[in-house]
């Protein structure tokens, strides 16, 4: 994997969602990324206390996912057996060391 991939991978976490899980019942190293479909339906910002209206919309930033053209989850960057799927990132993480585990 690249540096720079890595690097962009790991900023600002806190906005874009990625982590990194190393399973410890296979040594498989998995990158997950949330994907978000678009502006998010809740916006959320300051509530001005003189006039009580939102003021700052904050609703595209620090909402823990990426765009789909925004992810780094891609051939080009490295990467392999990548899926899109609903659900928990954790449960699928389980689901795939269990089939891991078969092949073994």
């Amino acid at each position: 994997m690249r540096q720079d991939v890595l690097q962009r991978f790991f900023y600002r976490t806190e906005d874009s969602g990625r982590f990194l899980v190393t399973s410890k019942r296979t040594g498989v190293t998995y990158f997950v990324e949330p994907i978000d479909s678009g502006k998010p339906t809740n916006l959320w910002g300051d509530l001005d206390p003189a006039t009580n209206k939102l003021t700052g919309d904050y609703g595209n930033k620090r909402r823990g996912a990426v765009l789909a053209e925004d992810s780094l989850i891609t051939k080009e960057n490295g990467f392999q057996n990548i899926a899109i799927f609903k659900g928990s990132p954790l449960g699928e993480i389980d689901r795939r060391d269990r089939l891991y585990e078969e092949k073994m």
